[in-house]
């Protein structure tokens, strides 16, 4: 069954309507970026309400400076969302918090232009190094295999580190600024 997003986004490419772009985050982005990783059906509940804990800072906190967050969209509907900020006390190293697309089109590329933003972004920021961490659950060897595709090298592996049979596992991407 076609959930609404589904639906519009099918009338709209049949259409012909390609109103794709990558923009801040805005105040109205919340619940549909929420209602995104709800439905991929891989973040936890207390997963879900850290990436809404960032959300909030960057739309409640203004000039703060640790975390970004740019949306992907086609019309009205977010589409993907990564929210990315500098490392606390390095030089060019920026975490990727947080990557995430809307599971009717994962696979399309939308994942791949928003990690190329990123880069672009963190570049311009004189970034050299991007840092992903993620679970070595089942359930995340789709985002594994995402970093690896888009030129990330695991770095290191803690085991045990989330619980017992969830390792960390750190990825990492040096770009040119």
């Amino acid at each position: 069954m076609e959930t609404l997003i589904e639906s519009d986004l099918i009338r709209r490419r049949s259409a012909g309507e390609h109103l794709t772009h990558i923009r801040p985050l805005e105040p109205g982005d919340r619940s549909h970026i929420v209602t995104l990783l709800r439905g991929t059906e891989v973040f936890t509940d207390e997963e879900i309400a850290i990436a809404e804990e960032l959300i909030d800072c960057v739309l409640e906190r203004e000039g703060q400076e640790d975390y970004v967050i740019y949306c992907y969209d086609e019309g009205e509907a977010v589409l993907g969302y990564y929210c990315i900020g500098p490392t606390p006390a390095t030089q060019g190293t920026f975490d990727l918090y947080w990557i995430a697309v809307h599971r009717s089109v994962q696979g399309s590329g939308v994942g791949a232009a928003l990690d190329a933003h990123a880069e672009s972004l963190v570049g311009s920021r004189g970034g050299r190094l991007i840092v992903a961490e993620t679970s070595s659950q089942g359930k995340y060897a789709a985002t594994r295999a995402f970093y690896l595709r888009r030129g990330y090298a695991e770095l290191s592996r803690i085991r045990d580190y989330y619980r017992v049979g969830d390792d960390l596992v750190v990825y990492g991407k040096y770009i040119r600024p």
